[in-house]
């Protein structure tokens, strides 16, 4: 398989000050201890205090690369196997994760798909946005399928909450945007996230005394009820309503509450394993996405860090999980975008519909570009390709390999949303393979042109791949990397 150039400890400082006779002099201790203090990961392996010293035991991040719904979920519930603690770092209930289990199947908003699993501790990181509300829901819900989340789900005290103004904002903006209008889901998580950095937000751990709580949600009010009425046409909320609503909710997820930084930090110094998941994907992170047609937090792998409380140290691997074509829910530019039968075809054969608002996936062929960026600004390790089986009935398959824009080549899908709609999709043709892929458990079972074809998307985007997955179902995924088999005991 493809893999990607590994970036090494760079010793030239080192040798250069000790001169040629230091360099063959130097005790190899002394360089190992050298390669600790400048590449964490050589400390990770060998003689740093505070985690396992008898083998790698990788931290993994898990993030989308396209525009979201790449199949994360499936990937997390997989990795979990390899874990001991999962914990979702940003978004809110704007995310659908869907995982099916032999003859169930479960939708996700907040919790970490890892709750599935008994022996598993899952995580609500303080860079999520907490619905209250969505999060018992799901709690009740995971009751009435035999699964019990309490001593296993922890919710972090400084996440912060949407309450009713943000969902009300949120519909507000849109209707009155029209034709400009983002596609967001209406569940509040924009104006969440801008209470947040205006500093007039209400967090987690408010819920649970009326002292924080009033004059947060008064002060709120006042904000928000002078735009509903005098911008929106929109009836005010009352303060006294939400502070009342609001407080019985913060008793029944109370049991739940903690200081998540606190125990990810001696979780780490105990050696667990961690995965940190993420919801929507890349292209659609408010920094590194086709802004302004993106979500509201950051997406990408960097922010696991500041979304869960732990430095970034802790982090070793970099799972980007990417559909083996190219989908996009909401508005804004789509290069490889496929409005013609093709393009119905593989939102039929691959249910491309969202797991939250229901609205019809675009979909089109695998654009190179857009994955490009992913592992640049994520800094891919691994891919973790999905849906590779919704190809198998096609005669030919396409990769976008570049794109052409005003006479020019582009490798990576520009900043300027102007110059993306101006993007030309340059295609690659290849052979399909026409027979099922959904029973193969091994690289070498997969057809060769199906090989062939997942070679060119990793030597495309310069990273290796670490899974393929050829069906909705837990068992059907096809593990490559080396570390994570062995971590699995294949």
């Amino acid at each position: 398989m493809p893999r990607s150039r590994a970036a090494r400890p760079n010793l030239t400082p080192l040798f250069y000050l000790l001169g040629e006779k230091g360099r063959r002099e130097i005790p190899r201790v002394a360089i190992s201890r050298f390669k600790q203090a400048i590449d964490p990961r050589a400390a990770r392996q060998g003689f740093a205090p505070g985690h396992k010293n008898e083998g790698y035991m990788a931290n993994r991040v898990v993030i989308g690369s396209q525009w979201g719904d790449e199949g994360k979920a499936k990937v997390v519930d997989f990795l979990t196997l390899d874990a001991d603690i999962i914990v979702r770092f940003q978004g809110g209930a704007n995310a659908g994760h869907t995982v099916e289990v032999g003859d169930q199947k479960f939708v996700f908003h907040l919790i970490p798909s890892g709750i599935m699993h008994q022996d598993k501790i899952c995580v609500i990181g303080n860079g999520v946005v907490l619905d209250p509300i969505q999060t018992l829901a799901e709690i009740a819900d995971l009751h009435t399928k035999g699964i019990n989340p309490e001593g296993r789900l922890f919710i972090a005290n400084n996440a912060h909450v949407v309450l009713p103004y943000h969902s009300t904002l949120d519909k507000a903006k849109e209707k009155k945007a029209g034709k400009a209008a983002i596609g967001t889901t209406g569940r509040g998580i924009g104006p969440c996230y801008s209470d947040k950095v205006n500093r007039i937000g209400v967090r987690v751990g408010d819920l649970m005394d009326e002292r924080e709580l009033r004059p947060r949600v008064e002060a709120m009010a006042k904000v928000h009820n002078e735009e509903f009425t005098v911008m929106y046409d929109v009836p005010a909320i009352d303060p006294e309503v939400v502070i009342k609503d609001y407080l019985e909710l913060g008793q029944k997820i109370k049991p739940f509450v903690t200081d998540v930084s606190e125990m990810l930090y001696k979780a780490v110094k105990a050696g667990k394993r961690l995965v940190f998941e993420g919801a929507q994907g890349t292209i659609l992170d408010v920094d590194q996405g086709t802004y302004p047609f993106v979500t509201s937090s950051n997406t990408v792998a960097g922010y696991a860090s500041c979304g869960a409380g732990v430095g970034p140290t802790a982090l070793d691997e970099v799972w980007g999980v990417v559909k083996a074509y190219t989908t996009r829910v909401g508005n804004g530019p789509f290069p490889t975008e496929l409005l013609d039968e093709t393009g119905d075809t593989l939102r039929k054969i691959g249910n491309e519909y969202g797991a939250t608002t229901g609205r019809n996936r675009r979909c089109g062929w695998f654009d190179a570009p857009v994955v490009r960026k992913a592992a640049v600004v994520n800094g891919l390790t691994h891919l973790a390709i999905t849906k590779l089986d919704v190809l198998d009935t096609f005669d030919t398959v396409k990769i976008c390999t570049h794109y052409e824009c005003d006479g020019e080549k582009l490798d990576f899908i520009p900043n300027q949303l102007s110059k993306v709609g101006r993007c030309t999709p340059v295609y690659e043709e290849m052979p399909g393979w026409k027979c099922d892929t959904t029973k193969c458990r091994s690289y070498d079972e997969l057809p060769e042109n199906a090989k062939k074809y997942l070679q060119k998307m990793a030597e495309l985007v310069d990273v290796k791949i670490g899974m393929i997955s050829i069906g909705a179902k837990r068992d059907q995924s096809i593990v490559i990397d080396k570390g994570l088999a062995k971590g699995l005991g294949l």
